[in-house]
């Protein structure tokens, strides 16, 4: 702060109407007026500005060194995982090409316009999860905290996921890869292959021995799988090395973190095009099947997959884009982002079927030596006659199309014989159809593909380094829905809040890398995120255009971008988005409701899966982590209507900055003419008459007490203002 020089006075005429937008902007305002110790009103068409370089007041908030900066970070918390293990497998599932319709459609209705919504808000009020919506509505001030906790939920089970591609990176510098062949068990008579590897295959066995060592059932806990507790432990600290000072540190790291995968993407994509069998997949991908597009479910998967993509509700965006100038065009923003995020998945799609496909080929091949040499066993013992093969057939050298001939005659002429013969049909569509997801697709069918690839772990390593980095750009931005409201709200410093919540995550992340740990993971993804972020979202959508009020909405943001959103963004926001929502939290209920809560059991005998349903303390956990997740918003509304907080006025306080000190003053939250920027123009609304005393300026000598987060605080308490709203920042 300057010390004592010439002070700039300005004398307050009774007839200034002061907007709500100046009365905002003081707080962060670099006026040289606003660096004295007395304030001064500011023109009614000034606009907000940032602190300049050099200037003595250090602006509280951090900012991005760089626009492209903080759209990698929007890019890399919204591309996550799931563009890559999930998107393909829904594409596959709900009719190949014809699911990008309903996703398209899904993502112009409530994709863009709620992650714009988002984006707005947050970079408006300047503030995380929990002060923008004390902020709009204190009464549901409890879905910032609802972010939280399902932020908190998710990163625990989500960075197990890194810890598990961290292992895989570890274990890819061999050759040949360790998942190449099926172990060989030596006792005193002789060797012979393990038994639950051969009963399944190379990649199968590793992921659930040798990765996981799984047990049995949820029940059977068997213990700490220290090889993962260790992978566990490297993840965390690589998160809490990247988020301990915030965008600071985290956004330098966006750079390689969120552009690494895509280089990645394009070398496979390359690769994978080059092998045999890459054009198989891609076309079998990409035919449509409109006739399943008419089916509830797609859209149901297809609203579910855009809401999650985008980090709708989780808080990160928000946070993100808190840490913005007020002027950034953040619609832009918005339509870039969700866009990439669809290439984005597009482009993986491609990868994984060309992969899949090339794989599908090698199986298929294989299948076609093994059921020709059958056909010969059953020629030769006279099962079959010789006249029935074609003349031109080498079973020495027999192609796929050739086997499917041979086949299809076998078929025709053994009818009711057929079914003992016990031969295949090898068809490459059968093997593509085996549709995976998540763990199955990346940690065993990609990994198996991988194996028949040349230089094969140069291609592991890179694979597993690009699921990595895609777990750690989420990872960024689900610990930044965290970090940054709990710092704004409770001013707290920042570095030791990092360092708390990474260790206490770690230490409860321990039950997921038990030998039952998998089957945790499986409960956490179904039941902590789903319905509780859906609810959140609603909630938002209902705060800002039916609380707040949509018209104030879009007339600050006109204020704020200098132009006015398209009406589009008006009614998907105030009509459509809403019902969309509703009509998706009501099918997930029942979706949920109609299947048996479960999960896939590895039994080591057999070496295959079997359904479990989750006992009854399993099932407690279910309902207590939905339970959990959503609490803070009845808890928070019951608080505020009956006024249990105890602010020696009775009302609501808000926090006010003065010259380095926090403080609390009451104020009257309920008015409904106060705007993000501004409401209203003065012409408009007619101010309250405050006279010359307005503002009280500071008695005594400024001291400047740090903030608890080592910062200086700044702004000016105001007085004599009954009727004036303010945050509850």
């Amino acid at each position: 702060m300057p010390k004592n020089s010439k002070v700039v006075k300005r004398e307050l005429d009774d007839e200034v109407i002061e907007s709500v937008k100046d009365l905002l902007s003081n707080e962060d305002s670099s006026d040289d007026a606003f660096k004295k110790s007395e304030l001064m009103v500011d023109d009614q068409e000034e606009k907000d500005i940032d602190v300049e370089e050099g200037s003595d007041v250090e602006d509280e908030r951090p900012a991005w060194n760089s626009k492209l900066q903080y759209i990698l970070a929007q890019v890399g918390f919204s591309v996550g995982l799931g563009n890559v293990w999930r998107f393909p497998y829904l594409c596959q599932k709900n009719g190949g090409g014809a699911y990008l319709v309903p996703y398209l459609i899904l993502l112009l209705i409530i994709g863009i316009p709620l992650f714009f919504l988002e984006l707005a808000v947050g970079q408006r009020i300047r503030r995380g999860s929990i002060g923008v919506w004390n902020y709009i509505s204190p009464k549901l001030g409890g879905i910032g905290f609802a972010s939280c906790v399902v932020c908190f939920f998710v990163a625990l089970y989500y960075n197990v996921i890194i810890g598990w591609s961290l292992f895989y990176f570890s274990q890819s510098f061999q050759h040949p890869l360790p998942w190449d062949q099926c172990p060989l068990v030596k006792n005193t008579s002789h060797t012979f292959v393990e038994p639950e590897c051969e009963k399944s295959s190379a990649t199968t066995y590793y992921w659930y021995r040798e990765a996981l060592n799984i047990s049995s059932s949820l029940s059977e806990s068997g213990g700490l799988n220290w090889k993962m507790t260790i992978c566990l432990l490297a993840a965390w600290v690589m998160v809490c090395l990247a988020m301990i000072k915030g965008i600071q540190s985290s956004g330098k790291i966006m750079y390689f973190s969120s552009l690494f995968p895509y280089v990645v993407l394009l070398c496979f994509l390359i690769r994978g095009l080059l092998l045999n069998g890459s054009v198989d997949g891609i076309r079998h991908m990409f035919t449509p099947k409109l006739e399943i597009m008419l089916e509830p479910k797609v859209w149901r998967e297809a609203a579910t997959q855009v809401f999650f993509a985008l980090g709708l509700g989780f808080g990160g965006v928000i946070a993100f884009s808190s840490y913005n100038k007020r002027d950034n065009n953040c619609h832009f923003d918005a339509v870039l982002v969700s866009f990439i995020n669809f290439f984005t998945s597009v482009l993986a799609t491609l990868v994984v079927f060309a992969v899949l496909g090339f794989k599908a080929n090698i199986i298929n091949e294989k299948c076609v030596i093994q059921n020709s040499e059958k056909i010969l066993k059953l020629l030769k013992i006279g099962n079959l006659s010789q006249d029935m093969i074609p003349h031109h057939i080498n079973f020495s050298s027999i192609t796929a199309e050739d086997y499917s001939l041979v086949y299809d005659i076998i078929q025709k002429v053994k009818e009711e014989e057929f079914d003992s013969l016990g031969l295949k049909s090898c068809q490459i569509e059968d093997e593509l159809n085996k549709a995976v997801q998540g763990t199955g697709l990346a940690f065993i069918a990609f990994t198996e593909a991988m194996t028949h690839f040349p230089a094969s772990p140069f291609w592991s390593v890179m694979f597993f380094l690009m699921l990595v980095n895609l777990g750690l750009g989420s990872m960024f931005g689900t610990i930044e829905g965290i970090i940054t409201p709990i710092v704004d709200t409770f001013k707290v410093r920042k570095e030791i809040l990092t360092v708390i919540c990474c260790l206490v995550a770690f230490f409860i992340g321990l039950i997921f890398v038990q030998r039952s740990g998998n089957y945790f993971v499986t409960m956490f993804d179904d039941y902590s995120a789903t319905l509780p972020l859906l609810i959140v979202v609603i909630l938002e959508n209902i705060a800002v255009t039916r609380i707040y009020g949509v018209d104030k909405f879009v007339e600050d943001l006109k204020d704020m971008l200098g132009f006015s959103p398209s009406q589009y963004y008006y009614y998907m926001w105030k009509y459509v988005s809403p019902l969309v929502l509703l009509c998706l939290l009501v099918a997930s209920i029942v979706q949920m409701g109609l299947s048996p809560p479960g999960y896939n059991a590895w039994i080591e005998d057999t070496a295959t899966e079997e359904f479990h349903s989750y006992p009854t303390w399993g099932m407690i956990v279910c309902i207590s982590l939905m339970v959990l997740a959503i609490l803070p918003v009845p808890i928070v509304f019951m608080v505020r209507r009956c006024n249990l907080i105890d602010d020696s006025s009775g009302s609501l306080a808000s926090v006010s900055y003065k010259r380095g000190r926090i403080i609390k003053e009451p104020v009257n939250l309920e008015g409904d003419d106060t705007s993000l920027i501004h409401g209203k123009s003065p012409s408009e609304v007619p101010s309250p008459n405050f006279g010359k005393n307005i503002y009280r300026k500071q008695t005594g000598s400024p001291t400047l007490d740090t903030a608890p987060n080592g910062r200086y605080g700044i702004g000016y308490l105001m007085a004599d203002m009954p009727d004036m709203p303010e945050s509850d920042l």
